[in-house]
């Protein structure tokens, strides 16, 4: 306790963190309409990140974690939110199903991942990633065949059981956009 009574003054941290969060989050909320061009920038830093792989010949198993880490980002991608085959009874559903039968009226398909994270969790890993091709500690020495063999049958795998999961219960991750109709006087809008 000090006799004067004046409050030694705060840190200015939790403000500039606050500031510095705000600022990188209207950052990334003016990046949301930009799809095309965010993903070219991802394609970018994919492949300089393969180029610096391939041009030093090593960190197979950061480039293998990397793969089974954007397969299981697909995945989610391309899964519902809610599934389908943990559906038993409709009076303890919460959210949004999707339709079972033709007649059932039609429910958006909602993204167990949506597509702007997906998209900026790819680019964290991919950066992260490149920044361990900097360090010598994460070069393992293995014998990168063997992982591409497996990351091959990991990857047929698993999209066997997704794609087979999307024709029993129907749905269909993609859209083309909005369809339109022709009018009896033959104009479409476009």
């Amino acid at each position: 306790m000090s006799d004067s009574g004046a409050e030694v003054p705060s840190s200015s941290s939790p403000s500039l963190r606050r500031r510095l969060f705000t600022r990188y989050q209207k950052f990334l909320d003016d990046l949301v309409p930009f799809k095309t061009f965010r993903w070219l920038f991802a394609l970018f830093i994919v492949v300089c990140y393969t180029v610096r792989v391939v041009l030093l010949q090593g960190w197979y198993i950061v480039s293998y974690a990397l793969a089974i880490y954007l397969l299981n980002l697909f995945v989610a991608f391309i899964s519902p939110k809610i599934d389908p085959a943990f559906e038993d009874d409709e009076e303890t559903e919460d959210g949004p199903q999707l339709p079972t039968t033709s007649n059932e009226e039609f429910k958006p398909f909602i993204r167990r991942l949506p597509e702007f994270k997906f998209w900026l969790r790819t680019v964290y890993a991919v950066v992260v990633a490149f920044t361990c091709t900097f360090f010598v500690f994460c070069n393992v020495p293995v014998y990168w065949p063997i992982l591409a063999l497996y990351f091959i049958v990991l990857f047929s795998y698993t999209m066997k059981r997704q794609i087979m999961h999307m024709i029993r219960y129907r749905y269909l991750p993609f859209t083309h956009g909005k369809r339109r109709y022709k009018g009896k006087d033959a104009t479409v809008l476009q």
